[in-house]
């Protein structure tokens, strides 16, 4: 008898190309019964949050919210250098002010969502500057260049695709992170829940890590599952989405990994914005 596994994954290019091998069943499923929904980001978070899942992808910053109750798999994240999301401008030269205690008529930033890492970044650089609307992320670039909207915390394959919407680039707010921190940003990761025995979570990690490795044997074998959920279907713009964020870290987190997450706990406890730090699973 199958063990069932609630799996909530993104639709994000670089989650459907390391889950490609998973969702088509091109690897063992090691004796589990994955149940598989894919949702954005924050739909996600907030099924994290309500305890839905078994195992989710979540951002960092929701997952140091459920951090009691989960613990991070060492496979599947999304973290390292030069990946993070991009504070982009409706109007060029302009830019939030910190500290300026916006007002109803003030300036306003669109984020991807209340419990993303971008919206948790953009809480730490920029405190108190604009109004704050959460949107679905594919809503921010299409709002900007409607001028209703300042400012949009812009994650996914919009940091490829901005310039062609005729969009100001303020500040990459990874490279902000990287030059405060000296970590790689940690973006993403796989979280399984505290109820599961560890012999189940370990045999989950190792499906997972069978899919990546896949994934990165045929890269191109991946592109039908990739395709049929993203926001961008040019091939090109899905691969580099895949060369930015899949790397050595998303098949192993290891020390780096985790002293990425501790610093990101750290910085969010500072401000009010988490509790417990993360845990990696040790298989």
């Amino acid at each position: 008898m199958t063990q069932p596994i609630r799996l909530g994954i993104s639709t994000c290019p670089n989650d459907t190309f390391a889950f490609h091998g998973l969702l088509t069943r091109a690897v063992d499923w090691r004796g589990l019964d994955f149940q598989v929904e894919l949702l954005d980001v924050e739909t996600l978070n907030e099924r994290l949050l309500a305890a839905d899942f078994d195992v989710c992808k979540a951002s960092f910053h929701a997952a140091l919210l459920a951090a009691e109750s989960v613990v991070v798999l060492p496979s599947g994240s999304a973290l390292g250098f030069g990946v993070g999301p991009l504070l982009l401008a409706a109007e060029p030269a302009t830019r939030p002010t910190p500290g300026t205690q916006p007002t109803h008529s003030g300036q306003l930033t669109l984020c991807p969502g209340k419990h993303t890492t971008a919206a948790l970044l953009f809480d730490l650089f920029y405190p108190r500057s604009t109004r704050v609307e959460h949107v679905v992320f594919s809503e921010i670039m299409p709002r900007l260049e409607a001028r209703t909207a300042d400012f949009g915390v812009c994650i996914h394959e919009g940091r490829f695709t901005w310039e062609a919407h005729g969009l100001a680039l303020v500040e990459d707010l990874g490279t902000r992170w990287e030059t405060a921190t000296g970590c790689p940003l940690p973006l993403g990761g796989i979280v399984a829940s505290r109820r599961l025995p560890a012999a189940t979570i370990r045999a989950v990690q190792g499906v997972i890590r069978d899919s990546l490795t896949l994934a990165l044997r045929d890269p191109a074998a991946a592109l039908p599952t990739m395709r049929q959920h993203a926001q961008e279907l040019d091939d090109r713009v899905l691969m580099q989405h895949v060369d930015l964020y899949v790397n050595d870290w998303t098949l192993d987190l290891g020390d780096t990994g985790a002293q990425a997450l501790d610093e990101l706990s750290a910085r969010a406890r500072a401000i009010g914005l988490a509790g417990s730090r993360l845990d990696v699973f040790t298989p």
